[in-house]
């Protein structure tokens, strides 16, 4: 059978026009943001933000197991139709790098949506620890080598690397705690039963501020505007040390370019609403909403900035 030109263009037009409507009316069902070993505050102010705009909610569904696999896994496995999403970390940009053969990759596995927001971590030490400073962490460390202990959200996770960066800069020895979450590594470390960490401002800063933890540092390379008082790593001792923590929406890899261009362009949106940016503000996070393209370059960035952390570390991928 022979179809005239003019058949195939109406047929194409109302493919197009049915697309567009999908496009326009999505969601028109629930969408859930998968989280591996992260913290919830910016997840669910901005799932919050967008339930209200789209009158269906957005589910924050933790799935913490395996430094992030068990998310990421969850996500790769859903159908691309945007209503599964990937809340990505550096964890995933470290794995790249950490693992020899890394069962999921952002690039290879996902499609970039736009990155949310971002923070230093904050090195904190219980109070009953003797130091106030980096350089007396660092000299207790190697007095005490093999003695102190330090907390993550697991292996693999940004918390880790950044002390395990620590350690080979300041050649320290101190061993690693890991835990299934944020969460529960700050409660142990509140508790006494860990001594030092590496957390996410969200995580870190309200501790800080309520004197259960004290602050020593932060890990960027300019201090932070939420805790002036508190000098870089680099400043503290530990010359050109820099890490940052951030969080994005990656969706998997076969979801069509229209739902994901209105994905960037709505969380865009509830980034720049007035509550949004109060209440992540007072979260202690920098706020972004980079368009696709910005966000995959800096993915690819930060692949490159881990990679140097662990071959500088002298970590072997496992």
């Amino acid at each position: 059978m022979i179809f005239s030109p003019k058949i195939l263009l109406a047929g194409m037009t109302v493919f197009s026009t049915s697309a567009v409507a999908q496009v326009q009316s999505f969601p028109v069902k629930p969408v859930r943001l998968i989280l591996g070993p992260s913290s919830e505050v910016l997840p669910r102010i901005v799932a919050q933000r967008l339930s209200t705009m789209w009158g269906y909610q957005v589910l924050v569904d933790p799935r913490p197991g395996g430094g992030g696999t068990v998310a990421a896994d969850t996500v790769a496995k859903s159908p691309p139709d945007g209503y599964t999403w990937l809340l990505s970390t550096a964890t995933f940009t470290v794995s790249a790098s950490l693992l020899a053969n890394p069962p999921f990759d952002l690039v290879r596995d996902f499609q970039a949506v736009t990155l949310l927001a971002s923070a230093p971590f904050y090195l904190m030490t219980h109070p009953s620890l003797p130091v106030k400073t980096v350089k007396e962490l660092t000299a207790l460390a190697k007095a005490r080598p093999g003695q102190l202990n330090y907390g993550s959200s697991g292996l693999g996770t940004p918390p880790h690397m950044a002390a395990e960066m620590y350690k080979s800069m300041a050649g320290i020895n101190v061993v690693h705690v890991p835990y299934k979450t944020v969460a529960a590594a700050v409660t142990d470390q509140i508790a006494g039963q860990i001594q030092v960490s590496f957390q996410y401002g969200p995580s870190s800063l309200p501790v800080v501020r309520a004197g259960r933890l004290r602050g020593l540092a932060v890990s960027s390379a300019k201090r932070s505007r939420f805790a002036p008082e508190l000098p870089t790593m680099d400043e503290a001792g530990v010359p050109g040390y820099e890490i940052i923590g951030w969080n994005g929406i990656h969706v998997p890899l076969k979801t069509p370019a229209e739902i994901i261009n209105k994905l960037n362009a709505d969380l865009r949106q509830a980034l720049q609403a007035p509550d949004v940016q109060e209440r992540l503000t007072a979260a202690s996070l920098d706020i972004h909403g980079h368009t696709r393209a910005e966000f995959e370059a800096f993915v690819n960035k930060d692949r490159a900035r881990w990679a140097k952390v662990v071959k500088d570390a002298g970590i072997t991928p496992e």
